[in-house]
């Protein structure tokens, strides 16, 4: 389940947000100020940021600055949801290092297409930067030029487990894994937590680290699909 952190200091705003993406799978943390949400951020990074610009304590062209100067804030999607609709409050937004930028009021609908769409770019990114690290990791030359390979350690995952696994570390949302594997999003997410209990882990970025760090390499199928 995709997790998105919203940012804005109108109460009715976060709670309307929070139940319209809620219903559509999202999982929302949603705090009041630029301030808050860096803390947050830094707790508990989330798969994707939609704030407000005008806030107490720190407004959100503050807050996206600081955010991208930081190692895991870098990528991260960034959707500004603002009143402020002059040329220049967009040019600047997008200049700080928001990857979209929307004009309150707005129609919901729109802000959910802005963010599946940022969030299927951010999977591309992540798949095409997997390839290109088991790219390296194939090409890199041992003893006197000869490739020489480890072959993991077996999974200790059920049959089903193991397919979701794959899935995870290519991106996919659990929707999209459920639509691949012909099963709900709630029986991905009981896989996926059974999957990360069984590995000592605590969330996905942990699992796809986990992975790649152990040799456990996407089958060529599963690299052609992504694309």
């Amino acid at each position: 389940m995709k997790k998105i952190l919203v940012v804005d200091d109108d109460a009715t705003l976060r709670m309307a947000l929070t139940r319209y993406l809620e219903k559509r799978g999202y999982l929302i943390q949603d705090v009041v100020s630029g301030i808050e949400a860096l803390k947050l951020f830094e707790q508990d990074p989330p798969d994707l940021v939609v704030s407000d610009v005008m806030m107490p304590e720190m407004d959100g062209f503050e807050f996206c600055r600081r955010l991208r100067s930081t190692r895991t804030g870098q990528l991260v999607p960034f959707i500004f949801l603002s009143s402020k609709s002059d040329l220049e409050d967009r040019v600047q937004g997008h200049s700080i290092g928001a990857d979209d930028y929307l004009i309150k009021p707005f129609e919901p609908r729109e802000l959910l297409a802005k963010i599946e769409s940022q969030l299927e770019r951010s999977r591309r990114i992540h798949s095409e930067i997997i390839r290109m690290l088991q790219r390296d990791t194939q090409d890199t030359p041992h003893n006197n030029g000869q490739v020489t390979a480890t072959a993991p350690i077996p999974l200790p995952l059920t049959p089903a487990e193991e397919k979701v696994f794959w899935e995870v570390i290519q991106g996919f949302t659990n929707k999209q894994i459920g639509d691949r594997l012909f099963v709900s999003p709630r029986t991905v997410q009981t896989h996926l937590s059974n999957i990360l209990s069984k590995l000592q882990l605590e969330n996905r970025s942990q699992l796809v680290r986990f992975a790649f760090e152990r040799g456990y390499k996407l089958p060529t199928d599963a690299l052609s699909d992504s694309e």
